[in-house]
């Protein structure tokens, strides 16, 4: 295992439970992946913020 890599894991990890406080990113609502990724990227836009 690369030891770089590993130590950035806890900070993906965290991001994606951010992103899934969010009700419609976390239970997908939209039935296009394209609907899909622009509510992914609306939720980043807001953590971000």
């Amino acid at each position: 295992f690369r030891r770089a890599a590993y130590r950035k894991r806890c900070r993906v990890e965290c991001l994606f439970n951010r992103l899934k406080q969010n009700r419609r990113v976390a239970t997908r609502y939209e039935k296009r992946a394209a609907n899909y990724l622009a509510m992914v990227h609306i939720a980043s836009i807001r953590l971000w913020l």
